[in-house]
């Protein structure tokens, strides 16, 4: 049995229950808290990827319909579907050339078992031969700190406040800073957004966010909170401007929390398909990027970015944004994701 018959076997046991609890033939309070949350993301991952799974998932179905046998054709159409998914020319080229050994080697002709070993390919791209965490690098006992960079119009504000969200109600005591004195109504925005989430805020009206930052972290520091999130400036126009401004803000963070590994976000938008990865190359050269927040997952029809962000720019992705609502925003997980996309394949 492949990577994914397994997978399918596992996920759609959870989307029985899930079944189950809406059809109320199980009480949901019967269920612990660790599955419940396993059974939500499986869903949200199921609902969120329906838009890739109907365009994507559906032309590759149709591969096995219309071609008797695995031709230079089939492989052609293989890549530009691949393509056209947002997945990258050179990581579908290297992909298409895997799989064109592992059928000759296997001598597969059974397009069934094909599906198995495409999935499983694409699986790899993610996985390679590293041992990757979508989990956050917080530290029980001290003050954590997560600077979030991005350009405008992303969705970086909104993604702050969600993963706060979520940080608030996994136990943790957060505050937001607002280094973010560029662009105007920035503050006021994740002030607001500090009010609906009900945790705390910094910010004020001076122009220079490493002073902000500094200020706010140390009053983070002497009241014992666990976990402050700051957003920064998106303009990516100047990058030697921005590098100076996020190495300064760097030294500041790391004068009140010196022994403490700084998570740095970038936060991308999905339906931008390239541009997000050409975004993404060109914060990696500023910047030391920890990991990527994929925004509006749910609203593209090429949700194969995910693998080529993994491939090109070599950051694992760490949340996952597949709905409007603060709970929407949840951590990534490949055997999900995967499981999502091709449920139907």
């Amino acid at each position: 049995m492949g990577l994914f018959s397994k997978l399918k076997e596992v996920f759609s046991k959870k989307e029985e229950k899930i079944e189950e609890i809406k059809n109320e033939t199980i009480n949901e309070e019967k269920i612990g808290k660790e599955e419940k949350e396993e059974i939500v993301e499986t869903e949200k991952y199921v609902d969120g990827l329906s838009k890739s799974r109907d365009n994507f998932v559906s032309k590759l179905s149709i591969l096995g319909i219309k071609y008797t046998k695995i031709s230079d054709e089939f492989y052609d159409e293989l890549e530009e579907i691949l393509i056209t998914a947002d997945i990258g020319v050179n990581t579908v080229m290297d992909f298409v050339d895997r799989l064109k050994k592992r059928v000759k080697d296997e001598n597969i002709t059974d397009f069934e078992y094909l599906k198995e070993v495409i999935v499983d390919e694409l699986f790899m791209i993610y996985v390679g031969n590293d041992i990757l965490s979508s989990k956050l690098n917080i530290v029980d006992g001290e003050l954590n700190v997560i600077l979030f960079v991005g350009v405008n119009g992303v969705g970086k504000t909104t993604s702050i406040a969600k993963i706060a969200n979520k940080l608030k109600n996994d136990g943790k005591k957060v505050m937001l800073i607002a280094g973010d004195t560029f662009r105007a109504g920035a503050v006021t925005q994740l002030d607001e957004w500090a009010k609906k989430i009900n945790v705390s805020f910094f910010g004020d009206d001076r122009e220079d966010p490493s002073a902000v930052i500094y200020d706010g972290l140390t009053k983070a520091k002497n009241e014992n909170y666990d976990v402050v999130l700051v957003d920064t400036a998106g303009r990516l126009q100047n990058k030697v401007n921005l590098m100076k401004e996020l190495e300064k803000m760097n030294r500041v963070i790391g004068d009140i929390v010196p022994n403490n590994p700084i998570e740095t976000l970038l936060v991308i938008d999905a339906t931008t398909g390239q541009n997000g990865i050409s975004q993404a190359k060109s914060f990696k050269e500023i910047t030391n990027i920890t990991g990527i927040v994929l925004t509006k997952l749910d609203g593209t029809a090429k949700g194969g970015i995910v693998l080529a962000i993994r491939e090109l720019v070599n950051i694992p992705v760490k949340f996952v944004g597949l709905g409007e609502k603060e709970t929407d925003m949840i951590p990534f997980d490949i055997e999900k994701y995967i499981y999502g996309l091709f449920k139907e394949f």
